[in-house]
């Protein structure tokens, strides 16, 4: 009896948690089908008229143009995240280098520096080698960002690898590159998969950048939320049905790799 009670508590502490966590989330998408009197009304209004009004200015205001630069620049420099990060896990892992410790402090130490002491020298550069509000500037940002963590992860998970597995597979005659792509990449999928989904988020999230080397021509999605919020005041049924379209591409991006994404996270890396 009392290990039911246990569990029947554990289940609605934690049912009562999802909820918690997930109202905000439900009340963006309510206040995104109002208008803008009935958003900002107290007390709260539950039982509206849903319109459509606040997603067609969306459209007036150009949101298409800013979710392709984000989806660019977060997909393009993902995938080259994930293709640098392999080998240098696979290196850090299952073909140790020499001073592996060493090197994987030097990988995390470039996460040390605030973005913000950085950003001065990088708009220089970037202003002077011509790509300032170009989505290629984000593009390397990005990649720099990102790179030192999907390391630490994807070899996280190059460390589950049976090392039987990887010699047998030098004894059928694999190569090094049979042996990196063919044996081993399968068996660390999810946690790659996990890798790039992070990766993925941290790029498509990424506000202070994006607002200091861009202008107009490769402004993302986050600064284009925060113009809705200016000296007269904020319009947060515009602002909701905004993020609430930005929301969708990670809503979809964890739905698809679900899957990868419960067994990356249980190989190791962050369990």
């Amino acid at each position: 009896m009392n290990a039911r009670i246990r569990s029947t508590l554990t289940t609605a502490i934690t049912w009562a948690l999802v909820l918690a966590f997930f109202f905000p989330v439900a009340w963006m998408i309510l206040n995104a089908f109002k208008t803008e009197g009935v958003a900002a009304s107290s007390p709260p209004v539950i039982f509206f008229d849903a319109t459509l009004e606040n997603f067609r200015r969306l459209g007036e205001r150009g949101i298409s143009g800013y979710m392709i630069n984000s989806a660019v620049a977060s997909i393009g420099s993902t995938l080259f995240v994930i293709v640098l990060a392999f080998p240098a896990a696979y290196a850090l892992s299952i073909r140790p280098v020499g001073k592996v410790q060493d090197t994987l402090f030097y990988f995390i130490s470039t996460r040390f520096l605030p973005i913000a002491a950085g950003i001065l020298p990088l708009y220089i550069i970037f202003k002077n080698i011509g790509v300032l509000d170009t989505v290629g500037a984000l593009f390397i940002v990005y990649t720099a960002m990102n790179l030192p963590i999907a390391v630490w992860m994807i070899r996280s998970f190059l460390n589950e690898v049976p090392f039987e597995v990887i010699e047998a597979s030098r004894l059928d005659g694999a190569n090094f590159f049979k042996e990196m792509t063919n044996i081993v990449l399968p068996m660390v999928l999810p946690g790659v998969a996990a890798a790039a989904l992070i990766c993925f988020i941290f790029a498509w999230n990424e506000y202070f950048v994006a607002t200091l080397l861009t202008s107009s021509a490769a402004r993302t999605v986050p600064p284009f939320l925060a113009s809705f919020v200016d000296g007269r005041g904020q319009f947060l049924a515009s602002l909701s049905a905004a993020a609430t379209v930005a929301v969708l591409p990670v809503i979809l991006a964890g739905w698809i790799a679900q899957k990868q994404l419960v067994r990356g996270l249980s190989m190791g890396a962050i369990k």
